[in-house]
Order: C-alpha cells, then structure tokens, then sequence
C-alpha cells in the first residue's frame, strides 16, 4: 500500500508542475500577443528619419557649418548632408552611423534634440533589445525560478 501510495504522490506532484509549466507557457503567449508595439527594422528607421530630416549635396561650404562635429572633418563641396530641424549640420553617413547607436536612439550628437518621435524611436530600440536579448525569456526563467524555490526539488520529479 505504501508503493502505490507513493506512486500516486509522485503522478500528482508531476501533474501539478505540468500544469504549473502550461499555465506559464500560456501566459506568456497571451502577454506576447497582446503586444501593441511592432519593432521597425534598421532600414524603415533609416527612412524615418530620412523622411523627417532629407538629405542633400553641399553646394558650397558655409561659414555657419564649417564642419562635421561627429567625424570633426571638414564640409566639402559634393558631400552628402544632413541637416536636422534643430539646425546642426553633419555629414549624411556619421549622422546614420550615431542614429543606430542604441544609447542615442535618434537624437542630435550636439544639442540632444529629438528628431524622430519617442514612438518610432522606441520600436526601433525594441528591435535592438530583442536581438541581444529576448525579453520573454527573462520572464520565463523567472517565473521557473520561482517555481523551483531554494531547493530544487519539483525537477526530481519530471
């Protein structure tokens, strides 16, 4: 009587931690799905801001913008520029190059301004996010981690 005892025991310790496990699978699926934001790739991110802030060929080298303050070059004749509504002026591919750099998330090297909308701007650095490291995941191994407690003791049974 004591082994069949002990059977059923360990079949409803397994049952309940199975259902522990499905009931946590399915919370995170409905969490993931009730997700409003959509991450934007590199290359809708770049439009954006191309969009907001075009860019065009120098003419001629100005004394109001003499150079670049992101590569420290100077502007010349030909160059490709991108000049920001906050008025600063850098070449096209330093400005690109500073806007992808996950702490800047689309702001002006010099003034901080904003030039895309916190919107847009998030959606991208949740794109960034979700490459090095998926949120979902961290919950999971929490909420798992919670499960086991201190002792380790439900996987023994599994």
């Amino acid at each position: 009587m004591t082994i069949l005892s002990e059977l059923l025991y360990q079949l409803y310790v397994k049952t309940i931690v199975l259902f522990t496990y499905m009931l946590i699978e399915l919370i995170l699926i409905i969490c993931y799905l009730k997700s409003t934001k959509n991450p934007i790739t590199t290359t809708q991110y770049l439009s954006f801001i191309e969009e907001k802030n075009p860019t065009r060929r120098l003419k001629k080298a100005t004394t109001d913008h003499i150079d670049c303050r992101v590569c420290l070059s100077e502007f010349k004749e030909g160059d490709t520029v991108r000049n920001l509504n906050c008025e600063h002026t850098f070449h096209k591919d330093c400005l690109d190059e500073w806007f992808l750099q996950d702490q800047y998330c689309a702001t002006c090297p010099l003034c901080r301004y904003k030039v895309l909308s916190d919107d847009v701007s998030s959606k991208y650095c949740l794109l960034q996010n979700q490459v090095e490291f998926d949120g979902i995941d961290d919950q999971f191994l929490g909420l798992l981690s919670s499960l086991r407690g201190s002792g380790d003791i439900w996987y023994r049974y599994l």
